[in-house]
């Protein structure tokens, strides 16, 4: 084995991370929720998507027992994974595979480089990765004379539209019918000028454009759902038939897969492949699944590859709140029921892995003190939604918090200068320790509801952060007195021959 990077940090890298940060969430989610058009797209399709999958997890009586089984083969694997991954080795080269080893996406890139130069040639066919994407494989590609072609549907969209992909499921949720039929009058050659936004008659132009490469190509790169460790077998699952032609047509086949995929047992599979579809597509199976373990003389490719990819996993690993993180199956169900992500998209998280699921991924691979990392955990509301849709049970908003505190410990040694939200936590601090203080700020109720007004609601407050909650929401006017005020009027012992508040009121003890 060449080298297991357990316990080692990955170094930065071409592609690492958030290939697309180019601004803060707080940043780019205000500018994309301003586009009507992305945010009625974004609703009707994870409304679609969430029932959907509501129907086939309510047909399984055992769904939960199915997610704590999933949870825990996750974290086996996590306990266990140098000896595995040793194991997945050894099987995968006895049947013909060839396996490397990239610590991180430059590593990773400069390795399938040199596998296509070596078949001679300038053209590949691509399944959909979101290992090769994470390593920005495309792009490194072009910049090396290699073009990639994407088979799958929507990451053709997105790449014949020069765009990135928003969603880990469906790249290009944020495009209609109408957007995807101008992208394909534009960029597809000899393409039917008449082209409708029928989806059958844009499926049916994209097949045309897909299988003239698919015949031709000598080179295919894949990614991987799951990785077998006691057979060495691979295995992707898709739902158009453009993963199966690339796993067998060309001569080469070029796996690029993360170390965290891996499952112990082929009987694994019985688990993982019902909670996948249901989650994923809200489908009891997807259309394709193909394996494949080694290489074949007589069906199939003849040199099969796989690039075992670290690119910050091991430093996921090493956290011992957030490794559960990479039990990840890649499904997106925490993305179609996340708020924040259906009114944002995908491309304000400025990550690979958007979503709930991206907003620890990529804090965690990446180190939360990059600059486009440290506002990804503040992008939820911690509803706690994403939590109950993952198949594998990963506490996404305890990851969240866990982060949020990293963030902050990293930033207090930076000021010099209390900030207003220090000086606020001092007075917080000072306030709350005291009965007494508290009892006497207490006494300030009424002015408060002074300054709520005729409508008792608090519009605006002074200061950066007051002022920014009070510019987005209102705050209801406080009550005429505090619990504590109320508790004494009502409970306090009356004087001796004095009746109590219960017997004032004809009330029973």
């Amino acid at each position: 084995m060449s080298q297991v990077f357990i316990g080692m940090p990955s170094l930065p890298a071409y592609g690492q991370g958030n290939l697309f940060a180019t601004e803060s969430f707080p940043d780019a989610a205000h500018h994309e929720l301003r586009d009507d058009q992305l945010r009625k797209n974004l609703r009707h399709a994870t409304t679609s998507i969430r029932e959907k999958r509501a129907h086939v997890v309510g047909e399984l009586p055992d769904w939960e027992d199915l997610r704590d089984s999933g949870s825990a083969i996750k974290e086996t694997v996590m306990a266990n994974l140098p000896a595995m991954l040793e194991q997945f080795e050894a099987n995968f080269t006895a049947r013909g595979g060839t396996i490397h080893w990239a610590r991180d996406a430059e590593e990773a890139n400069r390795i399938v480089e040199g596998l296509i130069r070596e078949q001679d040639t300038d053209e590949v066919v691509k399944v959909k990765s979101m290992a090769t994407q994470e390593i920005g494989l495309n792009e490194y590609l072009e910049e090396h004379g290699i073009k990639a072609f994407e088979t799958d549907l929507a990451e053709l969209i997105v790449q014949l539209g020069h765009d990135k992909p928003s969603h880990i499921l469906v790249p290009a949720i944020h495009k209609n019918r109408s957007q995807i039929r101008d992208i394909f009058l534009k960029e597809m050659k000899d393409v039917d000028p008449d082209l409708s936004n029928d989806p059958r008659e844009l499926a049916m132009a994209a097949r045309a454009h897909l299988r003239r490469k698919f015949l031709s190509a000598k080179v295919a790169i894949s990614g991987a759902n799951f990785a077998l460790a006691d057979t060495g077998t691979l295995g992707v699952v898709e739902s158009e038939g453009n993963g199966r032609m690339c796993l067998t047509l060309p001569e080469t086949l070029i796996t690029v897969m993360g170390i965290e995929k891996l499952l112990p047992h082929a009987d694994d599979l019985e688990v993982f492949m019902q909670l996948l579809p249901r989650s994923s597509t809200g489908e009891r199976m997807n259309p394709y699944t193909s394996f494949w373990t080694g290489e074949s003389h007589d069906d199939g490719p003849k040199n099969v590859h796989l690039v075992m990819l670290d690119n910050g996993r091991t430093a996921a690993l090493a956290d011992t709140y957030g490794r559960s993180a990479l039990h990840c199956i890649r499904c997106s169900a925490c993305m179609n029921v996340c708020p924040v992500y259906e009114r944002t998209g995908g491309h304000a998280y400025g990550s690979t892995y958007p979503g709930p699921i991206g907003a620890i991924l990529s804090p965690l691979m990446t180190g939360i003190k990059a600059e486009e990392n440290n506002s990804l955990p503040y992008a939820s509301s911690l509803c706690g939604a994403c939590y109950d849709a993952c198949p594998v049970k990963i506490n996404i908003p305890e990851i969240l918090v866990h982060l949020r505190g990293e963030d902050v410990d990293s930033r207090r040694g930076q000021r010099r200068v209390p900030s207003e939200m220090d000086l606020m936590m001092k007075g917080v601090q000072w306030a709350f320790s005291s009965g007494t203080r508290l009892g006497l700020l207490e006494k300030a109720l009424p002015l408060g509801k002074l300054a709520a007004g005729r409508d008792k609601k608090i519009k605006r407050l002074p200061g950066h952060l007051a002022g920014g909650w009070t510019s987005s929401r209102d705050i209801p006017a406080p009550p005429s007195q505090s619990f504590r005020d109320w508790w004494v009027k009502e409970h306090e012992s009356p004087a001796p021959g004095t009746p109590g508040p219960a017997e004032t009121t004809g009330q029973e003890k």
